[in-house]
């Protein structure tokens, strides 16, 4: 009997060598808060990874224009919605694409894809102001070649089909365009925190090997949601993209809104994770 009283004692860890590492690695008491990034990290330019990741984010973003545009451009052309994959379709399209890509490119970049996801980590102090700008200008310059080619194999409706660009529908206000930019994107970044938080990882091994499902199933549902309000920016790199190739003056009218509020929603995600969920500042003092 005193055998089995030690095994339900100790439990899995009487066999410690057996867990996964990443599960058994760190627990609550001896997790250490990894080192905030440097302002400024002049090294980073002398570096082929750092190169190599802002090449990976303009490509990853370059194929989200890509394939959601031109998603967008075969639901707008079609006869009748019961011929298309409909605004489910587009979402699923959008989520799905982040999904895999953030998938693909987590290792190399980590998988931002995204202007107002790259601002909210930098705000976190995950990635220096050098790599934050590095990878906002590769995204923006992605997005703008992957909408030009949607619009090359779509010359005869990409304008008449309003080139998938964002901007406030019919029957909203401006107000309601960027609240619903700023509650989306905070859904969507507070899933990117949730989701890559180090002491998660360090807790339990196959939270580093789902985050891509959560992020993209963020996406997918804020579309859902949003599509009818703005077209769903909550990305702007993706906005921008399309309303330069799209380059109509109603899609620049609003454009604001779509950096405007995701550079918002992505700074709540940011405090409310690091400050109210971590509480950082205050271990720090501790």
């Amino acid at each position: 009997m005193e055998g089995k009283e030690e095994d339900v004692k100790l439990g899995a860890n009487k066999y410690s060598e057996r867990q996964p590492i990443g599960t058994s690695a760190q627990t609550d008491k001896d997790y250490k808060e990894p080192p905030p990034a440097p302002l400024f990290e002049p090294g980073e330019l002398s570096s082929w990874s750092f190169y190599r990741a802002g090449i990976a984010e303009f490509v990853a973003t370059f194929l989200f224009l890509y394939i959601t545009i031109l998603t967008v451009m075969g639901v707008s052309r079609a006869p009748t919605k019961c011929s298309t994959v409909g605004i489910q379709g587009i979402a699923w399209a959008f989520g799905g694409m982040i999904f895999a890509l953030v998938y693909c490119t987590a290792g190399i970049s980590g998988g931002h894809i995204n202007p107002a996801v790259t601002f909210g980590l930098f705000l976190a102090r995950k990635l220096s102001l050098t790599r934050a700008i590095f990878y906002i200008i590769m995204q923006c310059l992605g997005a703008i070649c992957g909408a030009g080619v949607v619009k090359g194999f779509e010359k005869s409706i990409y304008v008449q089909k309003l080139g998938g660009a964002n901007f406030v529908a019919s029957g909203y206000t401006k107000g309601s365009g960027l609240g619903a930019e700023i509650i989306g994107t905070f859904v969507l970044v507070y899933t990117v925190f949730s989701a890559t938080d180090a002491k998660r990882n360090a807790r339990d091994s196959h939270v580093p090997i789902l985050a891509p499902l959560p992020i993209g199933f963020a996406v997918f549902l804020v579309h859902l949601a949003t599509i009818p309000i703005t077209g769903t920016g909550i990305n702007p790199a993706r906005s921008l993209g399309a309303a330069i190739i799209y380059n109509r003056q109603h899609a620049w009218d609003d454009h604001w809104i779509f950096w405007v509020g995701p550079f918002i929603g992505a700074a709540l995600a940011a405090i409310y994770h690091q400050i109210i969920i971590r509480a950082i500042p205050f271990k720090a003092r501790a």
